[in-house]
């Protein structure tokens, strides 16, 4: 038993593979300022998390959270509360001041100057913080501190980046700025808050469990404040989170029970709807719906608003929009016009067919028959070419390409133009003589 015990140790134990605190504390120094390079590539990696909000792009986001500087300051701010170092803390907080004011200004000035306003899924998900996002951010900085402190930082501080995504709720917050929306501002700065108190506190129990030497000796009474601010701390992010957390709870479970009221009540028995609208966040709560061809009367429709309650939908009216007659309008339009594009599309790939038939020739077919009038013709090639093109003389004339054992001669040249007129049924044909391109002009008036 002891000996199991004393390799589950040994498979927890995270001295193992430790760099030298010393390194690892001159490290953490090193990246907290903002000044120079830092400061060109925060504003630059401000810019592109911005691009990435306002076009909805991911990929673009992700690249800017690899590039920010910002969780320097953040996971400075937590060693120097684990070693009691009360200078490098107020070092570390002013840079993270710093920071967090340019990252404001210039995502603020970007969203003002940006033509494209319209609030993207990537933003609208950093405006509403909850429970697991702080921990997101916890464990997320248990990981980044942990890497700081190996001697092989491996791939886990690139991931910290990406999972605590410090960039993109600072850039929607100078979105909010830009557009006035302070719901916007202050939802946003909430989250930047959540993760950067996080992963300062996920960083100071790191710090406390491997036991780096304390800068200042505390007495009791300095360790117990230090200990209560800490708590108050998370007490008030971790509060409102649970309230947010718990409002996404009841939202996915009301929409969860609308689906199942609309499946049963309608879409089984073969109504269809067309248009569907909840609002969660007003009282009573309000369901519109929108039906194809069906039609309701008062009455059912205060049957079906009694209903609800089955369904436990309560503080919920329901209203039934019986004029569909826009909305179905709308929808016959798209698919006229999807229609009519593909219409487009097959009328350009018959011309397209037509095109490269009229420009055809059987070469093959075509040789065997002139090899029979004229042996010495070892091969041909036959197309249309477009002459005198943008005037108002042009003309498309098939040119045939020939290769002979011998030179043919004039009359035999004039006899395969006039075979080849009447063949290809052309009234102009030019012949050349490959390699060495002589040149002959068959016209017969008609």
């Amino acid at each position: 038993m002891q000996a199991t015990l004393i390799k589950l140790i040994a498979y927890i134990n995270l001295h193992k593979g430790e760099e030298d605190k010393n390194k690892v504390l001159d490290d953490v120094k090193s990246n907290i300022s903002f000044r120079g390079s830092n400061l060109w590539i925060l504003a630059c990696a401000i810019v592109v998390a911005s691009i990435g909000l306002n076009v909805n792009s991911t990929a673009v986001i992700i690249g800017a959270m690899l590039i920010s500087p910002l969780m320097g300051p953040i996971v400075g701010a937590g060693f120097s509360l684990g070693i009691y170092d009360f200078n490098l803390l107020n070092k570390s907080l002013k840079n993270l001041l710093v920071a967090t004011l340019v990252g404001l200004f210039v995502s603020t000035i970007y969203f003002y100057v940006s033509p494209f306003k319209e609030a993207q899924p990537e933003l609208l998900s950093r405006t509403a913080p909850n429970i697991y996002d702080i921990l997101i951010a916890f464990f997320g900085g248990i990981v980044g501190a942990v890497a700081i402190t190996r001697v092989e930082k491996g791939n886990p501080i690139p991931g910290v980046a990406i999972a605590t995504a410090l960039m993109p709720p600072l850039c929607t917050a100078g979105y909010g700025l830009a557009l006035g929306n302070l719901k916007f501002f202050f939802g946003a700065m909430y989250l930047y808050s959540i993760n950067c108190v996080f992963i300062c506190i996920s960083t100071f129990l790191i710090v406390k469990f491997l036991k780096y030497p304390v800068k200042k000796q505390l007495d009791e009474k300095h360790q117990k404040q230090v200990k209560n601010s800490i708590t108050i701390l998370i007490t008030l992010l971790v509060l409102p989170s649970i309230y947010f957390a718990y409002q996404l709870f009841q939202e996915k479970k009301y929409q969860h029970q609308i689906d199942v009221f609309m499946e049963t009540e309608f879409t089984n028995k073969g109504i269809a709807i067309l248009y569907k609208k909840t609002k969660f966040n007003v009282s009573p709560k309000k369901l519109e719906l929108g039906f194809l061809t069906k039609r309701y009367s008062e009455k059912e429709i205060k049957a079906l608003n009694e209903k609800l309650k089955l369904y436990d939908i309560n503080n919920t009216k329901l209203i039934v929009i019986q004029d569909t007659t826009d909305l179905k309008s709308d929808i016959l339009n798209e698919i006229n016009f999807n229609k009519s594009v593909l219409s487009q599309k097959d009328v350009t790939i018959l011309n397209l067919k037509k095109e490269i038939t009229n420009n055809r020739y059987d070469n093959k077919a075509i040789l065997s028959e002139i090899k029979i009038l004229f042996p010495e013709i070892e091969n041909i090639s036959i197309s249309n070419h477009t002459f005198n093109e943008n005037t108002d003389s042009t003309k498309i004339v098939p040119v045939v390409i020939y290769n002979s054992k011998k030179e043919i001669s004039d009359s035999s040249k004039a006899k395969l133009t006039l075979w080849l007129e009447q063949r290809l049924t052309k009234k102009e044909i030019e012949i050349y003589n490959n390699p060495t391109k002589e040149k002959t002009t068959g016209k017969t008036k008609k």
